[in-house]
């Protein structure tokens, strides 16, 4: 997995490093970390790819190739990063019940943990929350609508963060918040990108795995077993007949066919 760091993340360790809450950085660094990778864990057991984490000033993304997703598959991807923090949550607690000296060293974890949760289940886009409020409006809204519905909550709660920072909190966090709900909730969204593998001839010195699939798999339960470093041969076994599909030939199917449609249709 590439982890790319933003030049401006390197500039706020160092200003940490500078002002001594170099560590409170190093947690929060991490805390996000372990909320992409649920990100990223949730996708590949849904069969889609992820190539990169990129480490922002303020968090870190996954960059996953999800065209195609349905609502379910979406929702489920969008809510996996905040159970991650949820979880680190519920563990330190437990472990402030059975060990209350631990408290000392994991309270910034926690702290950590928990602002990440909330902050990311708010119903702005590009949020986890948004995310997952799009897809629950999109049962009821046409796309754009739902879309011009959570630009206008993004636009509230940025409009919120800045009255708490004049009238409550003069901290700089909640300005550049609001800049960056503002920023998101009208930047033009990015493309999904087709899933894509490998689409080379085995190397020499690479290993063959051999995948065997029920007659009714869809091409997601195929990218399930992918793995970059090894050539994946699948195998449909049905009434007596054996039918063998190799990594080059699925990839090539699948540029003709939807995620959620069956292999052998």
């Amino acid at each position: 997995m590439k982890i790319t760091v933003h030049p401006l993340f390197i500039a706020l360790g160092i200003a940490s490093a500078i002002f001594g809450g170099f560590p409170v950085f190093i947690i929060y660094a991490l805390t996000a970390l372990m909320h992409e990778c649920g990100h990223i864990f949730c996708a590949r057991r849904l069969g889609y790819a992820c190539s990169k984490i990129s480490l922002m000033p303020y968090g870190a993304a996954a960059l996953c190739d999800t065209d195609g997703i349905s609502a379910v598959d979406e929702l489920k991807l969008a809510l996996s990063g905040p159970l991650v923090n949820a979880l680190i949550c519920v563990a330190c607690a437990g472990l402030w019940w059975f060990y209350p000296v631990s408290y000392a060293y994991t309270d910034t974890v926690f702290s950590a943990s928990a602002v990440m949760f909330s902050i990311n289940l708010l119903p702005a886009y590009p949020l986890d929350g948004g995310r997952a409020a799009r897809c629950v409006l999109k049962l009821f809204l046409k796309e754009r609508v739902a879309k011009i519905a959570l630009r206008v909550v993004s636009g509230v709660l940025a409009a919120a963060f800045v009255f708490i920072f004049f009238f409550a909190f003069s901290n700089i966090s909640f300005l550049v918040f609001a800049g960056f709900l503002l920023c998101s909730a009208f930047e033009k969204e990015v493309p999904m990108s087709r899933i894509s593998f490998s689409a080379q001839k085995p190397k020499r010195g690479k290993d063959i795995k051999e995948v065997m699939l029920s007659v009714n798999s869809t091409y997601r339960d195929a990218l399930r077993h992918m793995d970059g470093s090894k050539y994946v041969i699948f195998r449909f076994y049905d009434k007596g007949n054996l039918d063998e599909i190799t990594e080059d030939e699925m990839y090539e199917l699948l540029q003709k066919h939807a995620i959620y449609d069956k292999i052998l249709s």
